[in-house]
């Protein structure tokens, strides 16, 4: 999982050092995905209650939730969750066993946390597109064993690898949306003025509109079609890619399933939290504070 080493980083708000983290992430989220997709749908992982084993242990939840729940308590304990860019999807976590660090102030303090939308759509959106090859190659092995009907579709019982690269896929995916609050807080600091009126109103709308950058976004796109195109290929034992390996289903995941990922969720979420950190930027400041502020 990328990190940033926020006790050595100088400037951990400068716009291009951010920017260089979400490039980078763009490649953790592809390659997590590339990794998920060798697995069929397995539904039965998502659905609360679907396993008596782990209801047997007073869970109630999903398979993936149970995952997510062992796994982030051992990383509470660790203090993970003490960085000002990680963000859990389970509640009522264990305290950490390491005293805290004593991080430098960089965000104003919050409680946004959009987890449950991404948990919500990765599963219900997400993860159907990019297995869908390998839920339809299963589907034809299973026919030919004489499994027909509802029984040939989605379950190859992988439950356990399928849901270890959920819990990255997922964990990729949040860092990479709150990091939303850093832009907005780098925007906001170089130029106060533009945003207090907008904060004071409120208005969402022209918020957003401060921090939307549609060229940026255009090239992101642009940028991630190509990365995804890549990645997906076959390659020899040489190292040359395999040209076409597409068309024989060689192509290692649906490009554009990514490209989907990131404009119809990862922006649009990003997006609605940098709004809503900056409709809760002046929370807790004086009247002096703020005009201090306004005066930059």
């Amino acid at each position: 999982m990328l990190s940033q080493n926020f006790m050595l980083e100088k400037d951990p708000l400068s716009l291009e050092r951010i920017r260089q983290i979400l490039v980078r992430l763009e490649d953790t989220i592809i390659f997590d995905l590339i990794e998920r997709a060798q697995f069929a749908h397995n539904p039965r992982i998502y659905i609360r209650g679907s396993f008596q084993e782990i209801r047997d242990m007073d869970f109630d939840g999903s398979w993936l939730e149970w995952f997510l729940k062992e796994i982030e308590t051992f990383h509470a304990r660790a203090r993970r969750y003490t960085s000002p860019d990680e963000y859990p999807f389970t509640s009522d976590l264990p305290v950490p066993v390491l005293l805290p660090l004593a991080f430098p102030k960089i965000l104003h303090p919050n409680t946004i946390n959009a987890n449950p939308s991404i948990l919500s759509f990765y599963t219900r959106s997400i993860v159907p597109r990019i297995t869908r090859r390998a839920t339809l190659a299963l589907a034809a092995i299973k026919r030919s064993n004489g499994i027909i009907g509802d029984e040939e579709y989605e379950d190859d019982g992988n439950y356990g690898s399928a849901a270890t690269i959920d819990v990255e896929v997922l964990q990729a995916i949040s860092k990479r949306v709150h990091y939303g609050k850093f832009v907005s807080e780098s925007k906001f600091l170089a130029n106060p003025a533009d945003f207090i009126p907008h904060i004071l109103t409120p208005n969402p709308a022209a918020l957003e509109a401060l921090v939307t950058k549609p060229e940026v976004e255009r090239k992101l796109l642009q940028r991630l079609r190509k990365k995804a195109a890549i990645y997906a290929q076959e390659f020899s034992a040489d190292g040359d890619a395999i040209v076409n390996s597409h068309l024989n289903g060689g192509a290692k995941i649906d490009v554009d399933g990514v490209v989907e990922l990131y404009e119809s969720y990862i922006i649009p979420l990003t997006k609605e939290v940098e709004v809503d950190y900056l409709l809760h930027r002046l929370d807790g400041l004086s009247q002096a504070d703020i005009d201090a502020l306004a005066a930059q």
